[in-house]
């Protein structure tokens, strides 16, 4: 059980992530004590999209090559279109998500961010849900696609679009707390 003022959760994310996608889970986790680090590709700030045009930037605390997989009780995927799609052809990202995966430890993805899960080739045979326009590509992936706010198997946790946000960041808090590292081979 790890509690979560000790927690340290990373946030993946690059140019294009959808602003409410990231700073209010950051902002919910942070009020609940963890400790949030925003990694990305490269240093110095990453811009977010809002709607319909580039919204508020965000300072990269880490890059991808200065952290583990060991460094972190959890790791969230802010969606939006260009983020997920830029991060998935970047090998690094992709075996970081892969890793973390493969960790056990809470993983959360929301929107277009499971595009990441299906790069990694981790879905195969999970339940998740995420953003309806990449459905096919979840169950192509092998994933078990259902429309719901949010969708847990074994500390994966996806949802559908920011407004599941509360319930997704609630249930990263409670996967966090209860320390599930248990992830069974699909």
């Amino acid at each position: 059980m790890t509690d979560i003022s000790k927690a340290k959760i990373a946030i993946l994310a690059t140019n294009g992530f959808e602003k409410s996608e990231l700073f209010e889970p950051k902002k919910q986790l942070e009020a609940a004590g963890a400790d949030v680090t925003v990694i990305s590709l490269e240093a110095g700030e990453i811009k977010s999209w809002d709607k319909t045009d580039w919204g508020e930037t965000i300072a990269v605390d880490k890059t991808l090559s200065e952290v583990r997989t060991s460094d972190f009780d959890a790791l969230v995927l802010p969606g939006g279109q260009i983020n997920p799609d830029l991060l998935r052809v970047e090998a690094k990202a992709v075996a970081f998500v892969r890793e973390f995966f493969n960790s056990g430890k809470t993983l959360a993805a929301i929107c277009h961010a499971p595009w990441l899960l299906v790069e990694a080739d981790v879905l195969r045979g999970r339940n998740v849900t995420s953003y309806p326009s990449i459905k096919t590509d979840v169950i192509n992936a092998g994933g078990k696609w259902e429309d719901s706010e949010v969708v847990v198997d074994q500390a994966l946790i996806t949802s559908r679009n920011p407004g599941d946000i509360d319930a997704f960041v609630k249930k990263i808090i409670e996967e966090v707390r209860e320390g599930r590292h248990e992830r069974k081979a699909a």
